[in-house]
């Protein structure tokens, strides 16, 4: 059955979305235009127009999700980003892994902001709501899927186009048009993680407050209100550098827990195209922050809070057009919307740029100049340094643009993206790093006042004594032993001393005002996590046996993946670092049961993703299933679970995950880490025996035992501890005059006992016999003969190589140090933003007075 009505009522919520958003745009426009007397009729069209956008943008968000979580796959959304194994919280993930489920998702966070916005500024809500309307209507665009008839031009791409119309072309359509799959494709395995649940709508959100600011500073140049704008745009632009930065090392906690290359910055172009509006936003803070004590960088702050929204716009072109291609892993493809993007783009960059130019000598200025004893010199540098560290790594990531305009004027570009852009990136932006961290602690000191020489050395004395304590010693017992990082290390203590002294005084009197402080001392502490995992982390997986490894990974590349990997067969501890590491087998995970189970614990069966349990199923004491039940597991993935076992003798186990995927280049990893106050142990499979791979037996060996009898199969001990006819035999019908009989045999591993069971039958007069596997001990066991005269039993016995993993272990020094940093930065924003929206409520409860 095709459920057409959900689809059609989703495509005519977008439409009125789109319509409702440029109505909106509509009236507010005319209601900033006319005088105070004549607005109410605008003012009523313009809120009634956005509430039904609202209302229209939610209906979508519901009409798409119960799209997904009731499988209805004959939507092309459906079929690509999710199946019937995901459990509900990774449907949520599925509904923006696509194109159009982010774009929505943003749309989604602008329709609540726009109410909110709305509804707590009269006096700019005209020409604010105008900007802000429009801008919502181009996002809606993005979703619309309307094509052009005679131009073959298509706007948008909608999220509730039917399969058979996204695949025209497949064979099964012609001869079933009806066609609905049983299952879809699934949710990208790096992407079952739950950190996407939260990641991706916390940074779309940072991704839509900065719109507020830009709405107001437009606006403010559009009615000549050349500096009122500052006041209410400045909350929400550290409202947004807040969240936009949280979502940012979102991202990157997602890349350390689920990603393979051992951290959580990358330097990928996806990256750092959220990266770089978000030093040029905070950068602006500065400025707008500057205006508001001395009246001055006015003009700056304009230009900032326009580039910062410019910038998430040229971030979404980068991401979204697939310009980047193979140079990002984290970029969508392009879904035909490139045009589109780009159009949206040169909007407001000509929009804006235009009534710049248009008002800019009438922007005020202060020609007062600025004194070196004063703070607001030194907010000037930081902030330009904040829009120079932004500018390096915009011009680096921008290298497929150019190639693609240089290419479009027909002329051929030969520029190509850095080699080693870890190295590229880093060599740059760790001496803005150590510039910033000097400036955040220098400008505390004047506290936004002018002071001379002599207070100035004499307030800066204590601070660098204890830096310079502090850091001595660090450096001695840490060691620190690189120049760059000596340097960071230390600017980094200083920034936390000088802005912890400020603390304490302000903290006193108001601790409002100590948000700038806060937010400093934690963006120091990220800088010391940050050089200490990243420049000090150390591989410990060294292979010290000298054998070459399997697998093709190891094949391709070079001697050094080689030496930093350890092979490990099941059971068989072997010697790395200051560890004793086994693997101990593979693991899954049940519905509705903590932790995970061994893979020995349950048989498949013939439906996808049930098994049967083979023993009773027990965690912590409960037992959730009983032998013989059935339970579904998860799909897809597999847990290793690798012990490490100190010199001291205490344990602890990590379970990396691994899927074998062709469709996306074989293996994909996900690490598991063990946390500690010091240091992280980052732990991730490269390897792993191929599951599907036909096994190579040895010669079977044959045994005569009776019950109750020990015997040996291979190197391990085995007990048959009872033989019994079985009615049943999964897979096979037996009838009155066939007979099976099935047999108990323990064996007896290092680790714990298995339970095998061959079965041995007579069907239709002709013997059968099914073998069981104990796959960590690499033993198959068949039940081969019955001698009933003497009561004996004939088993034999093949074995082949054990279940291996290869693995890669590596140590991140006081990482902990970063996120703890991330938290306290947090904190300072927060503070700010209570502070400069307890001035702007003010300010407006007087403005509402006066007019009243």
């Amino acid at each position: 059955m095709v459920h057409t009505f959900i689809g059609n009522l989703g495509h005519l919520l977008i439409i009125t979305a789109f319509v409702s958003a440029l109505l909106a745009t509509y009236a507010y426009f005319q209601l900033a235009r006319v005088p105070e007397l004549e607005s109410n009729a605008w003012r009523k069209l313009g809120r009634s127009a956005f509430y039904i956008h609202l209302f229209s943008v939610l209906g979508i968000v519901a009409s798409l999700f119960f799209i997904i979580y009731n499988h209805y796959f004959e939507y092309h959304y459906a079929w690509s980003h999710s199946s019937r194994s995901l459990p509900t919280h990774f449907m949520i993930s599925c509904f923006w892994e696509g194109q159009e489920g982010s774009f929505l998702l943003w749309i989604f966070w602008n329709a609540l902001l726009g109410i909110w916005l709305m509804n707590s500024n009269k006096v700019w809500e005209g020409p604010v709501m105008t900007i802000f309307a429009l801008i919502q209507a181009f996002l809606a665009s993005m979703i619309l899927g309307v094509v052009i008839p005679g131009l073959d031009f298509k706007i948008g791409s909608s999220p509730f186009i039917l399969l058979r119309d996204a695949m025209q072309d497949a064979p099964i359509f012609a001869t079933n048009p009806n066609f609905v799959p049983e299952d879809g494709n699934g949710l990208n395995p790096l992407l079952q993680n739950y950190w996407m649940v939260i990641h991706p709508p916390v940074l779309f959100l940072g991704y839509a407050i900065p719109i507020i600011p830009f709405a107001y500073c437009i606006a403010g140049l559009w009615q000549q209100k050349y500096s009122e704008w500052i006041r209410p745009a400045l909350p929400w632009a550290l409202f947004a550098a807040m969240v936009l930065g949280v979502g940012i090392l979102m991202g990157a906690y997602w890349a350390y827990e689920t990603l393979n290359f051992g951290g959580y910055w990358n330097w990928d172009p996806v990256e750092n195209a959220v990266y770089i509006p978000w030093l040029v936003l905070v950068a602006g803070i500065h400025t707008m922050i500057m205006y508001k004590k001395r009246g001055t960088a006015l003009r700056t702050s304009v230009v900032l809070v326009i580039a910062s929204f410019i910038l998430i716009l040229y971030a979404t072109f980068l991401t979204r057009s697939g310009i980047l291609g193979n140079a990002s892993v984290h970029s969508f493809t392009d879904l035909g919307l490139s045009g589109q993007l780009l159009i949206y783009l040169l909007t407001f960059l000509v929009l804006s740029v235009g009534l710049s130019i248009k008002e800019w000598k009438k922007i005020p200025t202060d020609d007062t100049e600025l004194s070196t004893y004063s703070r607001e010199f030194w907010i000037f540098i930081g902030a330009t340094t904040l829009c120079l560290a932004a500018f390096q790594v915009f011009a680096s990531t921008s290298i497929p643009v150019y190639n693609a305009i240089i290419e479009a004027m027909g002329f051929v570009s030969n520029m190509a993206p850095p080699a080693d852009q870890v190295a590229h990136y880093t060599k740059f932006q760790l001496w803005f790093a150590v510039i910033i961290t000097v400036l955040s602690a220098i400008g505390q000191f004047f506290w936004w006042k002018k002071i001379d020489k002599n207070k100035l050395i004499s307030s800066l004395t204590t601070p660098v004594l204890i830096t310079l304590l502090v850091s001595a010693l660090v450096i001695v017992l840490a060691p620190v032993d690189n120049l760059v990082y000596i340097v960071l290390l230390t600017t980094s203590v200083f920034s936390i001393v000088a802005n912890g002294k400020i603390l304490l005084n302000v903290a006193k009197n108001n601790y409002k005002l100590s948000g700038g402080a806060v937010a400093h001392i934690g963006v120091a502490m990220m800088m010391i996590g940050i050089m200490f995992s990243s420049g000090y982390s150390k591989v410990v997986s060294i292979n010290t046996s000298g054998l070459l490894l399997p697998g093709e990974f190891f094949e391709k590349d070079d001697n050094k993946e080689t030496k930093e990997n350890v092979f490990l067969t099941i059971n068989q501890p072997t010697r790395m670092d200051n560890y004793w590491i086994t693997y101990r087998g593979k693991r899954i995970e049940a519905r509705g049961v903590p932790g995970y189970l061994h893979r020995n614990q349950v048989a498949s069966t013939k439906v996808d993703y049930q098994v049967v349990a083979k023993e009773d199923i027990v965690q912590n004491g409960k037992t959730y299933y009983k032998k013989g039940d059935t339970l579904e597991i998860y799909a897809e993935n597999t847990y290793y679970q690798v012990e490490y076992r100190d010199d001291k003798g205490r344990v602890f186990n990590l379970y990396p995950r691994a899927q074998i995927n062709e469709q996306m280049g074989g293996i994909l990893a996900s690490p598991d880490i063990k946390h500690t106050v010091t240091r992280d142990i980052y732990t991730h499979v490269n390897a792993v025996a191929d599951p599907d791979a036909a096994k190579e037996w040895s010669k079977m060996e044959e045994q005569i035992v009776s019950i109750g009898d020990t015997f040996f199969v291979n190197d391990y001990v085995a007990v048959l501890d009872n033989v019994l006819r079985v009615s049943e035999v999964d897979g096979i019908s037996l009838t009155s005059e066939d007979a099976a009989v099935k047999a108990q045999i323990r064996v007896l591993g290092r680790e714990r006992e298995y339970e095998v069971t061959p079965t041995y039958l007579i069907k239709d007069r002709m013997v059968g016999r099914i073998p069981e596997e104990v796959e960590d001990l690499g033993l198959k066991i068949t039940f081969t003969n019955i001698d009933p005269a003497k009561g004996t039993f004939t088993f034999g016995t093949n074995t082949t190589q054990k279940d291996w993993i290869i693995m890669k272990a590596r140590e991140m020094p006081f990482i902990n140090v970063l996120w703890i940093g991330t938290f306290i930065m947090t904190i300072g924003f927060i503070l700010a933003i209570s502070r400069r929206y307890s001035e702007f409520a003010k300010m407006r409860n007087k403005e509402v007075e006066v007019n009243a």
